[in-house]
């Protein structure tokens, strides 16, 4: 009888607190807050969101897989906003089975077809991810997660930056906001409503799950306060292409959009008639699954006839797929993150949204890192940014410093602030290049001795780090600057104007900015040789939606940016600008001999420093 009493008594003091928990703020961020931190109250459940598509071809609206983590009192009354993550890889993905492009040919020379990948999905109900919980629900947000179309138990197929990979996050927006319908199952009519939310929305992610925020801000949907995408693809052209360029993303040579495909579609393995069939008697089979109707409709037909891997274009498949194209719409306010020598989703994916954002008037802060791929904010940095949007909090987050920067040696947790990025204080400062081939020329501020040609011969065998390194070689040319007496800090985005000849009808082209002497001991760090870098393709010399095959011999005049960098060069060491043709870790690889020539007189490269040309020259001096 006393334990029954005592467990009544502890009841009846839980629901009191229960009833009487709510958000606590201090120093302008939400504060852990005793009742929500207990992880055995949280109500955890899942449901299915209804779209506005139907992109599976089974006639039926699209449903999405989302589950739902909230603190108890919730259930009492209490309110609270969400922090929200879409993902299509919840389910698992194809693991190290996808088959990528064999890039073992010449520029323009049809590719031998691959092979395709499929995943076992994985994962049970109600949990779709444990990912933000631990964070956000103690400090009084309900966190809810998604899965992308086609992925896991969300209807749909996967468009790697298609239209409903937009308007599946929207959807869910809509129902926390009572504008949409979620059901309790998959295929059935019992209604589940959002009744414990103000409706207030903050999205973040890292990669993929940090492009899917800005994909839900362009819809411009009511409801989504504040984003923070971490490492987000912003532009699928930008990633699998550069200035014309077949040209993978860090880590994966070969990958194209269709890898990627193969590589997320975790879901549609139920079946459907196989239109195709009924309609001529083609095929085996009457029923075919999700999986195979989206294969045939997106991978081998629209990615199929858009990517173009042939000439490298800019076309409207791309632009489809290129989020900047969008932002009209988009209101979110934008705390955008980014590591400067993430290679995989390079800088510039977040640079370039940040800065329209910034010309629309939004609310806008940026985080760099000098590390590599993903790395969140500081979570002062997060937390601030939510409290101020979701729960409405005037904590004057708005009014704290544009651009954070974490220095070379510093703590990723602790940031310089600055005023803007770049660095306000920046001035572009152009260079020229002296000949030397095959050892190392100069690059100059002055002009006036920069003459003749230099030419290197294409070899993928040597990677870029051996290139750099090479005191004496014919396949790359490299120019470097005096010997910098004093630090100079680079920050924005280098521009090179080279005119150059080919050999072929076309060449890769990859220019790279590094740090010198090169620093390869145990102790290296990222930051120590490569500053940055880009790849170009000279027949888009005119333009990137139109590549025209090069006259051997004649020489094409192109201009390009590099990456964004923000980065303190130290003092002893030399700015080096290397070019050269194909780089093994990212370009198609042809077979070594090809010629690149390079007119000094015509070539410069501009590079933003802070106080500019007189700090330069002081620091050569």
């Amino acid at each position: 009888m006393k334990k029954i009493i005592l467990f009544y008594l502890i009841a009846f003091c839980y629901q009191l607190n229960a009833q009487d928990a709510k958000p606590v703020f201090k120093d302008g961020e939400a504060q852990i807050v005793e009742a929500f931190k207990d992880q055995s109250t949280w109500i955890r459940h899942d449901l299915w969101v209804e779209t506005t598509f139907d992109t599976d071809g089974d006639g039926k609206l699209d449903r999405m897989h989302v589950d739902v983590t909230r603190p108890a009192a919730t259930e009492n009354g209490l309110k609270l906003p969400v922090v929200y993550e879409s993902s299509p890889y919840y389910a698992g993905t194809a693991g190290n089975a996808p088959i990528f492009w064999d890039v073992k040919h010449e520029i323009g020379e049809e590719p031998k077809q691959r092979n395709h990948a499929e995943v076992k999905r994985r994962g049970k109900r109600p949990i779709i991810s444990n990912s933000q919980i631990r964070t956000w629900v103690p400090r009084g947000y309900i966190v809810v997660h998604s899965s992308s179309p086609g992925t896991g138990l969300s209807d749909g197929s996967p468009t790697v930056g298609g239209d409903n990979e937009s308007l599946a996050p929207k959807a869910v927006i809509d129902w926390l906001n009572g504008r949409a319908k979620g059901y309790s199952s998959r295929t059935g009519k019992e209604e589940v409503k959002a009744y414990w939310t103000t409706g207030k929305v903050g999205m973040t992610g890292t990669s993929y799950n940090g492009t899917l925020p800005l994909a839900a801000a362009t819809t411009g949907v009511d409801g989504l306060e504040a984003i923070i995408p971490i490492a987000p693809n912003t532009s699928y052209y930008h990633y699998y292409r550069s200035n014309g360029l077949v040209r993978s993303p860090g880590g994966y040579l070969g990958e194209d959009i269709d890898v990627l495909y193969d590589f997320i579609h975790s879901g549609g393995e139920d079946l459907i008639p196989n239109k195709s069939y009924m309609k001529d008697n083609v095929g085996s089979k009457k029923f075919i699954r999700k999986r195979d109707y989206n294969n045939a409709k997106v991978r081998d037909t629209e990615m199929a006839n858009g990517m173009d891997r042939l000439t490298g274009d800019y076309n409207d498949f791309w632009a489809g797929r290129d989020y900047l194209n969008d932002m009209k719409p988009m209101k979110a306010a934008l705390l955008m993150s980014h590591g400067f020598n993430d290679w995989n989703v390079m800088p510039e994916h977040s640079y370039r949204i940040y800065k329209k954002a910034s010309e629309m008037g939004l609310s806008t802060q940026i985080y760099y890192h000098q590390n590599g791929h993903g790395g969140p904010p500081p979570i002062k940095m997060m937390n601030r940014w939510f409290t101020r949007y979701l729960h409405g909090i005037e904590n004057g987050v708005e009014n704290d410093p544009k651009a954070w920067i974490v220095r070379e040696n510093d703590k990723r947790s602790e940031p310089t602030a600055y005023k803007n990025y770049p660095n306000p204080a920046a001035q572009d400062v152009t260079f020229y290049l002296n000949g030397n081939s095959p050892e190392a020329g100069t690059l100059t501020l002055d002009n006036s001795n920069s003459k003749g040609t230099e030419t290197l011969v294409d070899n993928y065998s040597f990677s870029s780090e051996a290139l750099a390194q090479a005191d004496y070689t014919n396949h790359r040319l490299l120019y470097v600057s005096p010997i910098l007496k004093e630090d100079i800090h680079i920050s924005g985005i280098p521009t090179i104007t080279i005119k150059a000849a080919s050999s072929k009808p076309a060449v890769n082209l990859s220019v790279y900015l590094v740090s010198l002497p090169w620093n390869k001991g145990r102790r290296s760090k990222i930051t120590d040789n490569i500053i940055t870098r880009s790849w170009a393709d000279l027949q888009n010399y005119k333009s990137l939606t139109k590549s025209k095959p090069l006259k051997p011999g004649k020489f094409y005049k192109m201009t390009f940016d590099l990456q964004p960098d923000d980065q303190i060069i130290k003092k002893g060491q030399q700015i080096g600008l290397m070019i050269f043709s194909s780089d093994n870790n990212y370009t198609l690889l042809p077979k070594p001999g090809t010629e690149l020539t390079v007119d000094l007189k015509e070539t410069k490269i501009t590079i933003p420093i802070v106080g500019g040309k007189r700090t330069f020259k002081k620091a050569i001096d």
